[in-house]
């Protein structure tokens, strides 16, 4: 279900990708008793990790860059 919310609000309500990760995972998530969070990434290439929780394993990339890597907040 996170998938179906956060591709209608891009789609319906116009947030951008990290927007509308951002609104589900903070938002829905805890209102339904979730912890947790996603990696999304949408058809431009953009990223988001977004998580409720202490710390999320994650691990992104972009081509020519570095690979990033984290588990707690920056």
């Amino acid at each position: 279900l996170a998938a179906y919310d956060i591709t209608a609000l891009m789609d319906y309500g116009g947030l951008s990708l990290s927007e509308a990760c951002e609104r589900v995972v903070m938002e829905k998530l805890p209102a339904l008793g979730g912890i947790g969070g996603l990696i999304a990434v949408d058809r431009e290439g953009n990223v988001a990790l977004p998580f409720n929780s202490e710390g999320m394993y994650r691990a992104w990339g972009y081509a020519g860059d570095a690979p990033s890597t984290g588990i707690y907040r920056e």
